[in-house]
Order: C-alpha cells, then sequence, then structure tokens
C-alpha cells in the first residue's frame, strides 16, 4: 500500500515538466527558467529564489538542460518485491519519456499521451509510474517550473542532522494534485539529499496525506559528464518533526546513466499499444 501511495505522486510531472519562457524566442526544450518576474525590487532576486539558484547551480542544471536525452538502467524495490526492473529514457526537460520494462513491456509518453505496449500487458497504476520515477530523478531541475512555488524553511532534522530546506507547493490547478507539498532537503554543497512529501490525488485530504507522508533519500552522488547524480535511492516513512522515520521501506539503484540525442521516433507510440488514462 505504501508503494502506491507512493506512485501516486506521479501525476504532478504532467505539469512541471516545461520550464519558463524567456525573452528571446528559444523553445520551451532549449529554454533556461527565470525568477518570477525577473527578482524584486530593484531586480535583486528574494531570498527563496537566490537559494533555489544556487541549488541548480550546485546540480549543473545549465549543463544537465543542454542535454538531448537522459538514459539509465533502474532497479526498484518495495517491501522485498520488485517494482520496476527496466531502463528509462527522456527528454531532460521531461516533456517526453519512455519506460522499457526488462520483461519487455513499454511505457511511452509523447508529450500527449501515455501508451502502454502491448496491449494486454497487466501494468497497475502504469500512468502514476510513468512518471513518478522520472520525476524524483528530475527533481533538482524541477524547482522553477511554471505553478512551482519555493518557500525557504529553518534548518529541519534529517537523519540525525540539522539541514538547510526549502518548502515546495503548487498553484492551483497546476497538475492532478495541486494541493500536494515536499520539503527538500540540501546538504553543505547545495545538492539536494532528500525530499518528504505527501500525495492528496484523488481529493485526499491534507491531513490524512500527511498521516502517510514519506521521503526519497539521495544516496552516492557520481559525476557523469560533470553532473552530478544520484545513483542510490532509499524511501521512508516521513514526518516534518522528525525527518525520515523507521526503516527503509524501498530503494533504487540507478546504473549505466547516459546521455544522448534525441532519435527519430524515439517516443513514438509503440506497436501493439494503446493509451492509457
Amino acid at each position: 500500500m505504501k508503494a502506491l501511495i507512493l506512485l501516486l505522486s506521479a501525476t504532478l510531472i504532467m505539469s512541471c515538466g516545461e520550464t519558463k519562457k524567456q525573452e528571446d524566442n528559444t523553445t520551451k526544450e532549449d529554454m533556461m527558467p527565470v525568477e518570477p518576474n525577473g527578482g524584486i525590487g530593484d531586480g535583486t532576486p528574494s531570498l527563496d529564489q537566490a537559494f533555489v539558484s544556487s541549488v541548480e547551480k550546485a546540480h549543473k542544471k545549465e549543463a544537465f538542460l543542454n542535454k538531448a536525452v537522459v538514459s539509465f538502467d533502474i532497479d526498484l524495490n518495495f517491501n522485498g518485491k520488485d517494482a520496476l526492473d527496466g531502463t528509462i529514457s527522456m527528454l531532460t526537460n521531461t516533456s517526453k519519456i519512455k519506460i522499457e520494462h526488462d520483461n519487455g513491456s513499454m511505457l511511452v509518453f509523447d508529450n500527449e499521451n501515455v501508451y502502454k505496449s502491448p496491449k494486454d500487458a497487466e501494468m497497475p497504476r502504469a500512468r502514476f509510474s510513468m512518471f513518478t520515477w522520472p520525476y524524483f530523478f528530475s527533481l533538482p531541475y524541477k524547482l522553477n517550473d511554471d505553478g512551482v512555488n519555493i518557500e525557504k524553511q529553518d534548518m529541519m532534522p534529517m537523519e540525525g542532522e540539522s539541514l538547510e530546506a526549502f518548502k515546495m507547493t503548487f498553484d492551483a490547478g497546476t497538475g492532478d494534485a495541486p494541493d500536494d507539498w515536499y520539503y527538500v532537503y540540501t546538504n553543505d554543497k547545495q545538492q539536494i539529499v532528500a525530499a518528504g512529501y505527501i500525495v492528496t490525488f484523488g481529493g485526499t485530504p491534507e491531513e490524512e496525506a500527511v498521516k502517510n507522508a514519506h521521503a526519497i533519500v539521495y544516496n552516492d552522488y557520481k559525476m557523469v559528464d560533470g553532473i552530478p547524480v544520484a545513483t542510490s535511492w532509499e524511501f521512508y516513512n516521513w514526518s516534518k518533526e522528525e525527518g525520515i522515520t523507521g526503516e527503509p521501506i524501498g530503494d533504487a539503484t540507478i546504473t549505466n546513466l547516459t546521455f544522448s540525442e534525441e532519435k527519430e521516433d524515439m517516443f513514438a507510440a509503440p506497436e501493439n499499444s494503446t493509451i492509457i488514462d
């Protein structure tokens, strides 16, 4: 049940996958986000935006978005059971995604529809899985997306430490679950090391969602083409007051990460596929 709840957070990526428009005529696929209203007062960024900029810089966001496609193998487990074994490929702005399962089945998002192949493949919560794992991977690059609000927090407890943190909320009408929120923790390098979150998808009241709050913890950062990538994830129960609690409820390993150019029909609807809602 905890794993299913986690999957519901995926829908946020639908609304957070495109970056802000700049004054020039660059496309949404190529452009870098800018601070709302260019900052405040005399043009100086707010404290919140300045902090976000430092996090984006630590994660080499500009270099990442200058890549076309990122691909990686993922071995994901919950409660001792396989949740996903396969390869995720996506445009670095997450506007197109493909998940190829080791059993030969596939999910594809072509920036409009989600396709399942083969048509008769059993994929519970397929649409949520389509977006959850790419969103968690892409979190450092989503902080300036349309509809995202950032609020710097006081130091917060996490794994026996007090870490810098910020809260992410979403404008009304953003995605399928605008009442969701994230508390994102950073280390002294301004790299994201964890994020606690709730899931309100389906109309779950916030007070109920808080009872099932979880956290993803990012470990084992490695440099790939000059870009830091967390190659090990762990999932826990979480609370704002205590941080993560108990033993891990899930884990994931990221391997064979590569960057490439987008190939023709790379994210086209597969053969023997059907659209899923």
